[in-house]
């Protein structure tokens, strides 16, 4: 599928780059090239930032009732574009066609679920001791927002960050992954379409090194927030103190996945071979590390290998595969050392672990499973992203628990058990940002977000609004 050439969208226009450099975008299913973009350097990244400060005076000015009615048209749009955009998706970073409905989802749920969360916000009273003085909180639009996006979930993570933002009264400037930034260049086709008001929300893509560094760098943005990887995160922040910006960041994982004896066996293996071969394994809460209790560990893995031979590989709107390819060349390499690694260091090979026969063109990589993996090997310390599951197995409490926490981040973690007392100690020891119990579910109203060095703050739900707000005390003199 070719979507032609496509413009950045700067100050209400489709605009090409200052230079005229353009950018092609390769499927990784096929290898074949699917769109030309206009790339993007140094000029137009200040070009999107002096259109996101007048966008920012004229949104913020408006009230949230006409906020409301623009979030709703957009929404309208995109949903009237939604296989399109669902195209795009899927020839950009590889996805089902099936897997592409969430980012359409979320992108819609956050456009119509923030302004209602708005309204739902109440001016806090601070009683005064001495009753001489009447003492607020308000809440006021915190100013430009840059957000950085990653390509596993191209519309899910701008629908994160563009309904918070515009509901709070924040003008936008996203950049999509350099990866995956057809999806999101078309979006800006649907804001100009709809003739959205210009400069609240830009969209360009170029090399990170280039624009990231410019909007990072700028005294403009008031707030920068993203979703990517930790080591990102640690340039961004630091490129970001040339002022006081607020910081929203999502970022790496390394999920333990952990099964006691007396855990719903099948509930346990419906999820973990969902949350690890769901989008190739690229999710940030993807189980990383599969913690087995002793008694079931063999029957555990047996019955997961069986499943994981099952999943069939392809690409296509019309096909329904269970996984396609992983995004890139560099991201299957890295899949074939990850799986040397651990044969060399003793692990065991239960299937896959190769490129498949008959994918020759793309970027494949066979669902796998390893076993007798331990700490010093590269699928336990890192964060896989890929169709790589590792099995552990455990016998006490206390070890599981140290085991689980022994990484450096603290986005997501899995526990079954039907133990309550195991389930609170567990809620409390598990030094994780989400601790999902014999289940899971994500949601546009439930928070979304890691500790450690897998965050700050929250995508979701109420609490992302504290991104792009700012309190203020007002007091007045009796």
């Amino acid at each position: 599928m070719d979507f032609g050439y496509l413009q950045m969208y700067l100050d209400g226009q489709m605009v090409d780059a200052v230079n005229h450099a353009r950018h092609t975008v390769i499927c990784p299913a096929n290898e074949e090239p699917i769109a030309t973009i206009a790339w993007a350097d140094q000029a137009d990244a200040e070009r999107a930032l002096k259109s996101a400060k007048k966008g920012f005076k004229q949104w913020s000015a408006l009230s949230l009732a006409e906020r409301s009615d623009w979030m709703q048209r957009l929404r309208s749009a995109i949903l009237e574009n939604e296989d399109l955009l669902r195209q795009a998706i899927i020839h950009e970073m590889g996805k089902t066609y099936a897997g592409s409905y969430e980012d359409i989802e979320a992108l819609a749920n956050g456009l119509e679920w923030y302004p209602s969360a708005m309204k739902n916000l109440r001016e806090e009273q601070i009683p005064d001791y001495e009753n001489t003085h009447h003492h607020k909180i308000v809440q006021q639009p915190a100013g430009v927002a840059v957000a950085y996006l990653a390509w596993n979930f191209p519309l899910l993570n701008a629908g994160f960050k563009i309904g918070p933002a515009l509901a709070a009264g924040c003008s936008l400037i996203l950049k999509p992954s350099e990866i995956s930034p057809v999806s999101a260049y078309l979006l800006g086709q649907i804001l100009n379409d709809i003739q959205f008001p210009p400069g609240v929300i830009n969209i360009l893509c170029g090399l990170p090194e280039i624009v990231a560094t410019t909007l990072s760098k700028s005294q403009i943005p008031s707030v920068i927030t993203m979703i990517g990887s930790t080591r990102t995160a640690q340039r961004v922040i630091s490129d970001s103190a040339t002022s006081i910006k607020k910081l929203s960041m999502e970022l790496g994982g390394n999920a333990p996945f952990i099964v006691f004896a007396d855990a719903d066996i099948e509930a346990a293996l419906d999820l973990a071979i969902g949350i690890k071969y769901g989008n190739t394994g690229q999710i940030c809460v993807a189980a990383n590390r599969f913690f087995i209790q002793e008694p079931i560990y063999k029957i555990f893995i047996e019955a997961y290998v069986q499943r994981a031979k099952a999943l069939q590989l392809g690409f296509g709107k019309n096909k329904n595969p269970d996984m396609g390819p992983l995004v890139s060349r560099a991201a299957q390499q890295r899949m074939v050392g990850l799986v040397e690694n651990a044969i060399a260091q003793g692990a065991t090979l239960q299937t896959g672990g190769r490129i498949p026969e008959g994918f020759d063109k793309g970027y494949w990589f066979e669902p796998t499973v390893l076993s007798e993996v331990t700490p010093n090997m590269r699928i336990y310390t890192e964060e896989i992203f890929g169709p790589i599951a590792g099995f552990v197995k455990f016998q006490s409490e206390q070890k599981v628990i140290d085991m689980a926490n022994d990484t450096e981040y603290g986005l997501a973690s899995y526990l079954f058990t039907n133990d309550h007392k195991r389930v609170e100690r567990f809620s409390r020891d598990l030094q994780f940002g989400e601790v999902q119990i014999n289940g899971v579910k994500y949601a546009i109203y439930l928070p979304h977000g890691g500790i450690k060095n897998s965050g700050i703050g929250h995508d979701c739900s109420h609490l992302a609004l504290d991104d792009y707000l700012v309190k203020k005390r007002v007091t007045v003199t009796l």
